[in-house]
């Protein structure tokens, strides 16, 4: 089904693909940086990458470009501003759980080389995870089940109506996690989920498997770690002393005046177009609160703690991380088992310098001391320590279905990205604008 919808507009992508082709070999170079970008985001929403976008560029601690893109939907009606929130998807991860997990390293009261299951006490009754430490966990090398649909147990398996024993469309005690606006779950059904997470398989074979279970335990665990609710934690220690209002979770509950972007018209579970809540459905069942999806932002505010990361831990003038923990997280952890990854942190393929742009990931010019993530939402974020760069891009492109695949045959992200770099090698002097 996803060739019939793109078939029309693969002369845009064959353009957008030609004229970056272009670009990269510096036949426009007249053109600033800011103007190669507005060129190709603009094909890319020609051939329905995405509707609309945010992108935001900085270098050496000042923001360079900070540019808001189309439109929330296809319609053309309303405008994307750069104070627009978007889902973050699975950026969440490094957002959200991931630096509360490394102050709790960097305070000792979490060891990473110890078996997980000494702060996940259920993990002690299975052989098969009783010994796995947190750094294989969140390098993916532990050999975790990728993922569990748990939407598939709220769901009539006839005729796909929801099972009022999970659902309710009002609110009570009985169910108080809000997943829409009449979407009401259990409010013991998590532990529902952490039994099944509990009871998963996990591979003998301890090669990169890229798994998303852990993510969905880790802000309880936080919690237990902490005595603190885990939403009420990142925001005292993370989000509101830096700075970042639109950041976080339950976005129209803590302010409902931010200006949400949808996601996908939903036919299954919410039956409408979904907006102002998580688009994740398992973190959807936890509330909109979770470890793998459920933040919300702006590029922004979401800089503002990837600048901090690039920083070594500081930002105006405050210290959040030691700049040890954070190069030890973002450091590749396992090499030899030809697992890229982080702690995590996504990090570029092994030898990534050396592969065709169309083979690379990310672009081929970032350092291989840089990081980030992605999600499924269209949003990408990067940061490189040694360029002294961050890099936030933001889009719906599962508008209005999670089949459009347009920011993936577009390549756009990493287009993006290896423009801000050929740009760079370009002007001696580094000025981007």
């Amino acid at each position: 089904m996803r060739f019939l919808f793109i078939r029309p507009f693969c002369k845009n992508i064959c353009l957008l693909v030609f004229m970056v082709s272009g670009l990269l070999r510096g036949q426009t170079a007249g053109q600033t940086l800011s103007q190669s970008i507005d060129s190709v985001m603009q094909l890319a929403i020609e051939a329905k990458a995405f509707p609309g976008a945010q992108l935001l560029v900085a270098h050496k601690g000042e923001i360079v470009i900070e540019k808001a893109y189309g439109f929330h939907r296809y319609d053309s009606l309303v405008p994307v501003l750069t104070s627009d929130v978007y889902d973050l998807a699975s950026v969440t991860k490094i957002m959200g759980p991931l630096p509360a997990l490394m102050k709790l390293v960097e305070e000792g009261v979490i060891d990473l080389d110890a078996p997980f299951s000494r702060y996940w006490k259920p993990w002690r009754r299975y052989r098969d995870k009783k010994e796995l430490s947190l750094r294989q966990i969140l390098a993916h090398g532990a050999g975790l089940t990728p993922y569990i649909v748990f939407l598939n147990e709220v769901l009539h398996p006839a005729n796909k109506g929801l099972k009022k024993r999970f659902i309710r469309e009002t609110y009570s005690k009985r169910f108080g996690l809000q997943a829409y606006e009449n979407r009401f779950v259990r409010s013991r059904f998590p532990r529902k989920m952490y039994r099944q997470i509990n009871r998963s398989r996990v591979s003998q074979d301890k090669s990169y498997r890229y798994s998303g279970l852990a993510f969905l335990v880790f802000p309880e665990l936080i919690s237990q770690l902490t005595d603190q609710d885990y939403n009420s934690y990142m925001r005292s220690q993370f989000y509101d002393p830096i700075g970042a209002h639109s950041l976080g979770y339950l976005p129209k509950q803590r302010d409902p005046s931010f200006r949400m972007v949808p996601t996908e018209r939903d036919s299954l579970f919410r039956n409408v177009l979904t907006q102002n809540y998580v688009h994740d459905e398992n973190a959807a069942l936890f509330g909109g609160i979770s470890g793998n999806a459920g933040l919300f932002s702006n590029a922004r505010d979401l800089y503002k703690m990837l600048q901090m990361l690039s920083n070594g831990g500081e930002y105006g003038g405050r210290r959040y991380l030691s700049s040890q923990t954070i190069q030890d997280f973002a450091e590749v952890q396992f090499p030899d088992q030809q697992n890229r990854r982080g702690l995590g942190f996504d990090k570029p393929l092994l030898g990534n310098d050396s592969l065709p742009a169309a083979k690379a990931y990310p672009a081929p010019a970032v350092s291989p001391d840089s990081f980030g993530h992605s999600g499924f939402t269209g949003t990408f974020v990067w940061v490189d320590p040694v360029y002294d760069l961050v890099y936030v891009f933001l889009s719906n492109r599962v508008y209005p279905s999670r089949s459009q695949h347009g920011i993936y045959t577009t390549n756009i992200r990493e287009v993006v990205q290896q423009l801000i770099y050929e740009h760079l090698s370009l002007d001696s002097k580094c000025v981007l604008l």
